[in-house]
């Protein structure tokens, strides 16, 4: 596999917004030499090249290879566009770079591109302007990977998490873990180092050891968190006819997108709408009721909610308070034991609504009594203990890169630690210690693969 990595003395080019007839577009290059490259196909090369960094010029991007051809060819004025010209290292990448904010025209885009592919630049591949910015120092490998998880953010919770990430907060808690393993890691090597005669016994420090795998632990618990706000989770709506899914569906979304009747067997195909609930996205979908019946439609609406409840993270199944439990729900809900589901007492307003059982939520969808309740009942039981304490200043990992580095270190330090209570020799200390680092090395780019890099980059956006 050709490895982009090797490609850091070229120029790269990239439309960094989506493609598309929209007021403006960004195109970004970068690469040393890229100004003087782009200064040759504007309409004041001098312009561009004496611009200071960090700053806009106006002007206009021209095709050297036009020279005014007669009868209405095309211009040798391709757009009229502002540039943004950053000096390395004082740049994204740490290298030369120029932003062209043009009109967004889809034609207009795609000449700008042919341009700068004629002077030399070549098209950047995915993730290719965040892995120069790492390869030349400006972040390392965890804000590498809060760029994406900030642009693949699904709720504004989730975008401020990877915020948090890209400000460096998980980089500057594994430093302090590993600043601890260093010193431990110190005594080692005085000892490996020195006769024992000159320097006397060193005693092992367990306990910074065992604050460090504490550490480590603790931060590694947080990746279903995280990945719970990333990708978020699949919530059904279950029940009999007329319980009330749908009336809970449209107050779920605060608009009418499911229809509400008296009339059993309305909803004959699940419905499905993206929202979020405290901060985690959510599909949410309604379901076909519940009951046995012969016609063939909704037969096979019903056959299709079995489906959609056995994929769901979590099931809410809704019973007409006013009616009770039937048989047909405490079939269903026997199903339901050993999943994650909160039980629904709906139509709680109702004069003639039945006492709720113990362990359900009383609700109505008409007066909207009990749906705050219902909202703490679901942050309480998405991802292991709740989620109702997270905030979006936690340190907070949603990498499955940084989770299996953070276990292999955790592994290398309890072996670690039986060594030393066994009295190992140091050399094996070494090695086990060693291990540890270099994971956490791994984490933050210092130990680092090529293949790693590759495999991380690729699934970023073309021009990021």
């Amino acid at each position: 596999m050709e490895r982009r990595i090797t490609f850091q003395d070229d120029c790269i080019a990239a439309l960094a917004t989506p493609l598309g007839e929209s007021a403006l577009a960004v195109i970004r290059t970068s690469g040393p030499g890229c100004i003087e490259a782009l200064a040759a196909c504007t309409s004041s090369p001098s312009t561009i090249l004496e611009a200071p960094g960090n700053t806009l010029v106006y002007g206009f991007i021209i095709d050297p290879q036009v020279q005014g051809l007669p009868g209405g060819a095309i211009s040798e004025q391709v757009d009229q566009v502002m540039f943004g010209v950053y000096r390395a290292p004082r740049s994204y990448t740490g290298e030369d770079s120029v932003e062209i904010f043009c009109h967004g025209s889809v034609p207009g885009i795609d000449r700008i591109l042919q341009v700068l592919f004629s002077q030399g630049f070549r098209q950047a591949g995915g993730g290719e302007f965040t892995l120069r910015a790492f390869m030349n120092g400006k972040m390392d490998l965890t804000r590498a990977e809060a760029v994406q998880e900030i642009v693949s953010a699904r709720t504004q919770t989730a975008q401020a998490m990877a915020l948090h990430r890209l400000g460096g907060s998980v980089e500057n808690r594994i430093n302090e873990l590993k600043s601890d393993l260093v010193k431990v890691m110190a005594g080692i090597s005085v000892q490996l180092d020195y006769p024992e005669d000159e320097i006397g016994d060193v005693p092992m420090d367990v306990p910074m050891v065992d604050r460090a795998i504490s550490g480590l632990q603790a931060l590694a618990a947080t990746y279903q968190t995280g990945r719970l706000y990333q990708e978020g989770v699949v919530i059904a709506l279950a029940g009999r006819t007329n319980a009330g899914k749908s009336s809970l569906f449209n107050l779920f979304l605060k608009e009418d997108r499911s229809i509400v009747s008296d009339i059993h067997g309305t909803t004959r195909d699940y419905i499905e709408s993206v929202m979020a609930i405290g901060g985690i996205p959510v599909r949410l979908f309604d379901t076909a009721g519940l009951r046995n019946i012969d016609e063939t439609i909704e037969s096979e609406g019903i056959r299709r909610t079995g489906q959609v409840v056995s994929r769901a993270d979590l099931v809410l199944y809704l019973v007409d308070g006013t009616l009770g439990l039937e048989p047909e729900d405490e079939e269903h809900l026997a199903n339901l034991t050993s999943r994650p589901h909160i039980r629904i007492w709906n139509k709680a307003d109702a004069g003639d609504c039945k006492p709720r059982p113990e362990g359900w939520v009383a609700l109505s969808t008409f007066t909207t009594e009990g749906f705050d309740l219902l909202h703490r009942e679901i942050l309480s039981l998405l991802g292991p203990g709740g989620v109702t304490g997270v905030h979006s200043g936690d340190i907070i990992i949603d990498s499955p890169r940084q989770k299996r580095c953070l276990e292999d270190a955790v592994a290398a330090l309890l072996h670690l630690k039986e060594g030393m209570l066994a009295a190992m020799p140091l050399d094996v200390l070494a090695l086990d210690l060693q291990t540890a680092l270099n994971s956490l090395g791994e984490i933050t780019g210092e130990v680092t693969r090529e293949d790693i890099l590759d495999a991380m980059f690729s699934g970023f956006c073309v021009g990021k």
